[in-house]
């Protein structure tokens, strides 16, 4: 059987009312170049503009007064372009976007394509280009440091103490947070650091940040520049000091009798453990340990009696567990210290009869042999009057504060990871004794470093390599690191292209 098709339909033409071509029938009865030719949708939207740009910061201005950073032939670009053509709300957008122009031009193109309804069921498409000259205008924050005058509020931080050890973990977190954005510029100064910013509700996000992450105070002042008497605006400058509490890690201090009993019964002479937020004692004796945040201490202060620069050098000779519990508050006790009671020697008289007696927290790390660092009561002249208030009894003859498990120079030379910095110290790139005492905090203390980005060094480390170092030291396992990016390492580039 077969199958007959049906003829197809022949579709009608008629002829243009105007050039008399033929054409397929239409509303309009016109064929496309007269509709084009009578009809522009786009006369009403003008085909050039301008663009401000700043060469300081590299940033377009955002009318009225916002300066955005935007690269070219970006989507924030764009967006700006389109914000400055009139008229585009009475057409539909149909596509945007760049055409090229050559990148010293300073000229920017944007393609265009629009619809619009020019009579009852005849829409027209048209395709059209705005040129954007590009011209240089400076911006505020750049207009204000050309004329040395560029910043409105100052925060001052500072710490009166012999060790830095404080401010590197203040500048880890403020890197992790990234609580530096807003900032002029960051300036070094004795004994701390000071921030400029444009505005002073930055300078205060600053100072919330600060009083966040260390035990700290501030005052406010404020210095008048200018006043417009016609318009009642005064204009000042206005600067914030902030003390950090003078305490650092691995000091030895001695508390006052009332915020002892305080915190729960807790021995005068502590150890500080760790300074964050709050300030971490540890009683070397019981191995109890106490929280000071900051109103606490400034409430009740106190001074420590010898920082981690003036400790002395032990060799333990013999250990044994504490037999007799000596703890009587009423505090938590730690449960990653052991306290034990050893018989050491200064390093200087190893070989003599003079052995010294104490109780310390390092029980758990501690063997015959080992060095370690401590506080020698009886040979110091130490002037407090906490101390001196206490009966002689209760005074160790020495207070053990940590465990020296190599030399500086072999635990920097086994060191495979790094950390990032604000780029204001140069004592950092030095490798002073402080930033290295920084570092072995790191690896010593887990829970410490928890909050920090901990970087790989440069190069490829193999895992093998990693984990054939006999030696017991405290190290960082890969697992914690981050891999650093390189912006001119090629796989980054080969990733940025594909995302773009």
């Amino acid at each position: 059987m077969e199958y007959i098709k049906p003829e197809d339909s022949v579709i009608g033409s008629i002829l243009c009312c105007d050039c008399g071509s033929q054409i397929q029938p239409n509303p309009t009865n016109r064929c496309i170049a007269c509709i084009r030719a009578r009809n522009d949708i786009t006369e009403d939207i003008p085909k050039q503009g301008t663009l401000y740009f700043c060469r300081g910061c590299e940033r377009y201005l955002d009318p009225p007064g916002t300066w955005v950073p935007a690269a070219l032939e970006s989507k924030e670009l764009l967006r700006l372009c389109l914000k400055k053509i009139k008229g585009l709300n009475k057409v539909r957008l149909i596509d945007a976007g760049f055409a090229w122009t050559e990148p010293h031009s300073m000229r920017i193109k944007a393609k265009l394509c629009v619809q619009k309804e020019i009579q009852a069921g005849a829409v027209l498409q048209q395709d059209f280009i705005v040129e954007f000259i590009v011209v240089h205008q400076m911006c505020d924050d750049c207009h204000r440091v050309e004329a040395k005058d560029f910043w409105r509020a100052l925060v001052q931080v500072r710490q009166k103490t012999d060790h830095k050890r404080t401010f590197y973990y203040l500048e880890q977190m403020i890197l992790k947070h990234k609580a530096h954005e807003k900032t002029l510029g960051i300036k070094p100064a004795t004994d701390g650091l000071d921030f400029y910013f444009a505005l002073e509700s930055s300078a205060r996000q600053l100072l919330d940040f600060l009083t966040s992450v260390v035990p700290c105070r501030w005052t406010q002042s404020k210095k008048l520049i200018s006043h417009d008497i016609h318009s009642n605006v005064y204009n000042y400058k206005y600067s914030f000091s902030v003390e950090i509490v003078p305490i650092c890690k691995d000091s030895v201090v001695c508390l006052p009798s009332k915020l002892a009993h305080h915190l729960g019964g807790i021995g005068q002479i502590c150890i500080v453990h760790r300074v964050t937020n709050h300030i971490l004692l540890i009683d070397p004796a019981t191995a109890q340990l106490a929280e000071i945040d900051s109103s606490t201490f400034w409430r009740t202060p106190f001074r420590a009696l010898c920082s981690s620069k003036k400790l002395t050098e032990f060799i333990v000779i013999e250990t044994a567990e504490a037999a007799v519990k000596y703890f009587k508050g009423q505090g938590q006790i730690s449960n990653k210290h052991q306290v034990s009671e050893v018989w050491i020697q200064r390093s200087n008289e190893v070989g003599s009869d003079n052995m010294i007696f104490c109780r310390t927290h390092l029980g758990h790390l501690l063997n015959p042999g080992d060095t370690v660092m401590g506080f020698d009561l009886r040979l110091s002249n130490v002037n407090d009057d906490n101390i001196d208030k206490m009966k002689e009894d209760e005074m160790p003859d020495v207070v053990l504060v940590k465990k020296v498990y190599a030399d500086k120079s072999t635990r920097n030379k086994r060191r495979r990871w790094k950390l990032k910095h604000l780029g204001v110290d140069d004592d950092v790139g030095s490798q002073n004794n402080d930033y290295t005492d920084f570092l072995e905090d790191l690896e010593e203390d887990p829970q410490y470093r928890a909050k920090f980005n901990i970087y790989q060094k440069d190069g490829e480390i193999p895992a093998s390599d990693y984990e054939s170092e006999t030696e017991e030291l405290p190290k960082i396992g890969l697992e914690e690191m981050l891999k650093d990016l390189n912006v001119d390492d090629p796989d980054v580039k080969e990733e940025k292209k594909a995302s773009e």
